[in-house]
């Protein structure tokens, strides 16, 4: 088996653990999980497995190959980005997955085709997928098998009006969509209240780690750690640069580690002089310019870093995201193919 240069280490104690919190923090309400984004960047198949072992019954993806890809897991999942008309076979002929029907077309499109259960978005305020409410008042949905009834706050990890307006307007549709159970709150909106989790909340980044309010700081931990080997070590020379357009100069002879990573990993440039990493509690600044596959570290407090040794790269989510200018949730998707999925 051949083994890349670069790994994520996964700590499945920490990815269950969290959706424990969020699932306690929802209170009488569901607690589900979504796993769009191959399981926002740390492999989907591996995350839906431990959730369901922990009890987590409902899952979460944007698109038909995204479920396609958990088929024979066996467990139940609803694909958020609906039904076109490409997609109809599919969904007809899934087991578990069922659409999440977000147009007048789409709900048209699924009861013409003869389907079966299905999900309903609609749109409170955000303006983005979604039937209309009065669509549900005008008798849309009669007729349809709607296991869920979903709709998404547009700005959940703010204190804002419109949070209190989506979820009167979410509310006022009790009882009238014929759905066996509604949903509103993602992962920051559990923090917002017992009165958004309704009976199925839908958690994503803070399963992950992610701090997207501070009502989650030090009760979630962090999934996923990078790590590196490096590929040389090199001297480079005072009044020399290092990397394209040299755009860190030695001020004195400097030990440089050159590392298996870069922007094609989802390492951007942005962290081109402000990112650093670890080796034997041993702070690695980034010098030089991020490029497509390599990186430069400032090695001198680490003597006896060699070629072929293991660095971590700091990634800490909120503290990333501050530093790079990029979201906690793009620092997850963003981790690219290359990288070993390892977990523990």
């Amino acid at each position: 088996m051949i083994t890349a240069p670069l790994r994520l280490r996964l700590d499945g104690d920490a990815l269950v653990s969290n959706w424990r919190t969020l699932a306690a923090m929802s209170g009488t309400a569901a607690c589900g999980a979504a796993v769009k984004a191959n399981g926002y960047g740390l492999g989907a198949r591996d995350v839906v497995q431990r959730l369901a072992g922990a009890g987590c019954r409902d899952f979460f993806v944007a698109t038909w190959r995204e479920a396609m890809a958990l088929a024979d897991l066996g467990v139940s999942v609803s694909v958020l980005h609906g039904l076109r008309e490409e997609d109809v076979a599919v969904a007809l002929s899934a087991a578990t997955a069922r659409p999440v029907l977000n147009t007048v077309e789409q709900v048209r499109r699924w009861r013409d085709a003869g389907g079966g259960a299905c999900d309903v978005m609609v749109d409170t305020g955000m303006n983005r997928l979604g039937i209309e409410p009065g669509d549900v008042a005008a008798g849309l949905l009669d007729g349809l098998a709607v296991e869920t009834l979903l709709s998404h706050l547009a700005s959940a990890d703010e204190d804002v009006p419109l949070n209190r307006t989506q979820r009167d307007r979410f509310a006022a549709l009790q009882g009238k969509s014929g759905a066996r159970r509604m949903s509103l709150a993602n992962s920051a909106g559990i923090a917002l209240g017992a009165d958004y989790g309704f009976d199925l909340t839908r958690p994503g980044v803070a399963l992950y780690g992610a701090v997207p309010v501070a009502a989650f700081a030090g009760r979630v931990r962090q999934v996923v750690a990078p790590e590196v080997q490096v590929l040389q070590r090199r001297r480079v020379p005072a009044g020399q640069g290092v990397g394209y357009n040299m755009t860190w100069t030695a001020a004195a002879d400097t030990e440089v580690a050159i590392v298996n990573l870069g922007y094609a990993d989802g390492y951007l440039r942005c962290f081109s002089g402000k990112g650093r990493a670890w080796a034997d509690g041993h702070a690695l600044p980034v010098i030089g310019r991020v490029s497509m596959d390599l990186t430069a570290l400032d090695v001198g407090a680490a003597p006896g870093l060699a070629e072929g040794d293991w660095v971590a790269i700091d990634y800490a989510l909120p503290a990333a995201a501050a530093l790079s200018g990029m979201s906690q949730y793009e620092l997850l998707t963003g981790l690219g193919a290359r990288f070993d999925r390892i977990w523990y």
